[in-house]
């Protein structure tokens, strides 16, 4: 299930893309590792001062900065908490575009 993991405005932009794909890349375009929003937006709340959300979409550089700032004395964290759930879906629909093309 792809749709509920990409931002809803993308969807009509991914729907194109993937009508033209020829049948063997449409049927792996399911096998993409996604990364859930759900578990983001957990993983924000309970370890998001020490950067695990950051790590865990794959943002290394910004995962360690908000290690080593303690989540920007908590500011960051606190941002990222409201920013998680759609940073996960725009992490997803930047991997599936990446795949597309």
């Amino acid at each position: 299930m792809i749709a509920p993991n990409i931002p809803e405005m993308m969807i009509p932009s991914f729907e194109q893309a993937v009508k033209d794909l020829p049948e063997e890349k449409l049927s792996s375009i399911t096998s993409v590792p996604m990364k859930s929003p759900t578990t983001t937006l957990i993983l924000a709340f309970f370890l998001g001062g020490l950067g695990v959300d950051r790590f865990y979409l794959g943002d290394t550089g910004s995962g360690v900065a908000k290690l080593l700032t303690c989540g920007g004395v908590g500011i960051w964290s606190l941002i990222d908490l409201f920013t998680a759930f759609n940073r996960a879906k725009r992490a997803n629909y930047n991997k599936l575009r990446l795949y597309l093309h």
